[in-house]
C-alpha cells in the first residue's frame, strides 16, 4: 500500500453541503478529515439567502400539518426531470430527505422551520403550490460555533462590498454554522481550511487516499473507508467552462471561490464518468458597477426587453427558468447581453428588485458606469439604451394593456404560484405609466455549475460502465445533479448535496474496509 503522512477513515473535500458527510461519518464513529480549499468554511452553500432544503414530508413539515405524500412529490419531481437522470437516483433523493432531517433533529445543534416556497413548475401534476416542501435552518449566533466562530464564509456584502459580517448567522451561513457547532463537540473530526484536495491516491483501481495541499506543502493522507468529493462545481474556472460549453462567465457566478473544478479533474483522472457538464443553476443577474452580474429575484415591477426593445420572457418566473430562456435566445441570436429591465418612477428610479443578493450601491455609480438610464419619455429612454423607440413604446403599451386585466396573454406572467409569491398572491403585473422612465442593465448569472461525476444511489462514483470506483464518492455540485437540466424547487441544490453526502458517509460507515 502507498505510504501516507496521516490516515483517517474518511476524507471529505468541501465544507458546503459536504459538511453533512463529515458530520455523519464522525457521528457514526469514524475518524474524519474535512478539508476546505479556501480560508472560510461554507462554500456556495453559505451564500444562500435561506439555506433551504427541498425535502418533502420531513418531520418539520409534518409538524406544521402538511398533507403531502412522498408518492406525490416523486410524481412531481419525475415529471419535471423526466428520464434525464436515473429514476432510482431521483427516488433516493425525494424519499431520503425526510429521514435526514429526522437524523439531524436528534442532535440539539440542529433546528429547522418551514419557509413556504412554491415549487418551480407550478402547473406540473402534484406541484406543491403552497410551498410546503421547503425547510430552512433557524438562525444561530456565531458564538455558538465554539472553535469555529468567525470562520463561516460570507455574507456576499462582506466579501464584495466590505460590509461588516453580522454576529447572527442566517440562511446558508446558519446551516453551515450549525454543522460546525455540532462538529465542535465531536472529538474524531479534524477540519482544515486553506487545504485543497489536489489529487487522489489509487491502488489497484481503488481510491485509498488523497493529496492535500496544506500550508503550501503536499500531504499524502490515507482514507481507510473512502474519499467524498463535495467541493462545489467548476463555475470559477473559465477554462473548464469553455471546455464544456457552459454559457455565461466566471465573473458573473455566485459560486464560492473554491469552486474551481479540482475535484472534478481528480475524479476524472481516477476513472470517473461525468454528465451534465454544460449545465448550471441559472438566473438573471443585475449588473453592478464592478461589472459583475449578480443573481437577482423578487421583482415588484418592470419588464425585460431585448435589443429590439421587445419583451421576451415571463419576468416573474423562477430564476432558473428565466435563465434557460435567456440562454436559448442568446443561442438563436434574439438576445444579446446586456438586456434591460424597463420600469417607471414608482420607486424613485431604483430598480424594483427586492432581493439582489449583492446589495445595490449608490445610484450614481450605476449611472456613471452606463448601467442605469433615465428619461422623461420612452422614446428618449430607448435611444439611451440603444433599442428602437417605436418598438419599446409598443411593447410598454401592450404590457400596460395586459397589466390592466392582470392576465399576461404573451408570456404567462402570474400564471403560476411562484410568480405571485412576492405580490401577496395577486398578479405581479404592474403598469409602467409613471414618468420619468428608467432602464437597468442585466446579464446572465448562475448559482454554480451542476455537471459532475456520475454516482449511484449510495453516492458512489461510477465508471462509464456503471460500476463503482471503490473508495470514491461525490455529492453537491461535484456530482452530476439528480435534477438533470431542471431546477424543480427551492432548496434542491443544497438538499441534494446534503443528502448524498449523508448517504456516502453511511455507506462508508457500513464498510469494514475499502476493498
Amino acid at each position: 500500500m502507498p505510504e501516507f503522512d496521516a490516515e483517517f477513515d474518511v476524507i471529505v473535500a468541501g465544507s458546503g453541503g459536504g459538511i453533512t458527510g463529515a458530520y455523519t461519518a464522525a457521528r457514526e464513529g469514524l475518524s474524519v478529515l474535512l478539508v476546505e480549499a479556501t480560508d472560510m468554511f461554507g462554500g456556495t452553500t453559505a451564500y444562500s439567502g435561506g439555506g433551504g432544503v427541498w425535502y418533502p414530508c420531513n418531520p418539520v413539515l409534518q409538524r406544521a400539518g402538511t398533507d403531502d405524500t412522498l408518492d406525490e412529490a416523486l410524481t412531481y419531481f419525475h415529471a419535471v426531470v423526466g428520464d434525464r437522470t436515473p429514476r432510482e437516483l431521483q427516488e433516493t433523493y425525494v424519499r431520503g430527505g425526510a429521514k435526514l432531517i429526522e437524523y439531524l433533529e436528534r442532535d440539539p445543534a440542529f433546528e429547522f422551520t418551514v419557509l413556504p416556497w412554491p415549487d418551480y413548475y407550478g402547473s406540473v401534476p402534484e406541484a406543491r403550490n403552497d410551498g410546503y416542501r421547503h425547510t430552512v435552518p433557524l438562525p444561530v449566533p456565531d458564538s455558538a460555533l465554539g472553535r469555529y466562530a468567525g470562520q463561516v464564509r460570507g455574507p456576499l456584502d462582506t466579501e464584495r462590498l466590505g460590509a461588516e459580517a453580522p454576529d447572527l448567522l442566517v440562511g446558508g451561513r446558519a446551516l453551515v454554522g450549525r454543522f460546525l457547532a455540532a462538529l465542535d463537540k465531536l472529538p474524531n473530526v479534524t477540519c482544515l481550511r486553506n487545504a485543497p484536495l489536489t489529487d487522489l491516491i489509487t491502488e489497484r483501481g481503488a481510491v485509498v487516499g488523497a493529496v492535500i495541499e496544506h500550508d503550501g506543502s503536499p500531504v499524502r493522507v490515507g482514507a481507510r473507508r473512502g474519499v467524498l468529493l463535495a467541493s462545489g462545481g467548476f463555475e470559477q474556472n473559465a477554462v473548464m467552462r469553455a471546455q464544456y460549453g457552459v454559457p455565461g462567465s466566471a465573473t458573473d457566478t455566485m459560486g464560492g471561490p473554491g469552486s474551481t473544478g479540482e475535484a472534478h479533474r481528480a475524479g476524472i483522472a481516477a476513472g470517473a464518468d461525468v454528465d451534465l457538464m454544460d449545465q448550471a443553476w441559472w438566473s438573471p443577474g443585475l449588473t453592478h458597477p464592478d461589472g459583475r452580474s449578480a443573481f437577482a429575484l423578487w421583482f415588484t415591477g418592470g419588464i425585460f426587453v431585448n435589443q429590439q426593445g421587445r419583451r421576451f420572457v415571463n419576468e416573474s418566473a423562477p430564476y432558473d427558468r428565466i435563465g434557460r430562456d435567456i440562454i436559448r435566445q442568446m443561442q438563436d441570436g434574439s438576445i444579446t447581453l446586456p438586456f434591460w429591465m424597463v420600469y417607471d418612477n414608482r420607486d424613485a428610479g431604483v430598480p424594483p428588485v427586492k432581493a439582489t443578493n449583492v446589495s445595490m450601491v449608490e445610484p450614481e455609480k450605476y449611472r456613471a458606469a452606463g448601467l442605469w438610464h433615465t428619461a422623461d419619455t420612452l422614446a428618449a429612454l430607448a435611444e439611451a439604451i440603444g433599442v428602437p423607440a417605436e418598438e419599446l413604446e409598443a411593447t410598454v403599451e401592450r404590457y400596460n394593456t395586459l397589466a390592466a386585466t392582470g392576465v399576461d396573454d404573451d408570456f404567462g406572467r402570474g400564471g403560476e404560484a411562484y410568480d405571485r409569491a412576492f405580490s401577496g398572491g395577486e398578479s405581479p403585473m404592474v403598469a409602467i405609466d409613471t414618468p420619468p422612465y428608467h432602464a437597468a442593465a442585466f446579464g446572465l448569472s448562475d448559482l454554480g455549475t451542476k455537471g459532475g461525476l456520475r454516482t449511484d444511489t449510495h453516492a458512489r462514483v461510477v465508471h462509464a460502465d456503471g460500476t463503482p470506483i471503490p473508495g470514491l464518492y461525490a455529492a453537491g455540485n461535484t456530482m452530476a445533479a439528480v435534477s438533470g437540466t431542471t431546477y424543480p424547487g427551492g432548496g434542491n441544490p443544497i438538499g441534494a448535496s446534503m443528502l448524498f453526502s449523508h448517504l456516502a458517509a453511511l455507506d462508508m460507515a457500513a464498510q469494514v474496509t475499502v476493498q
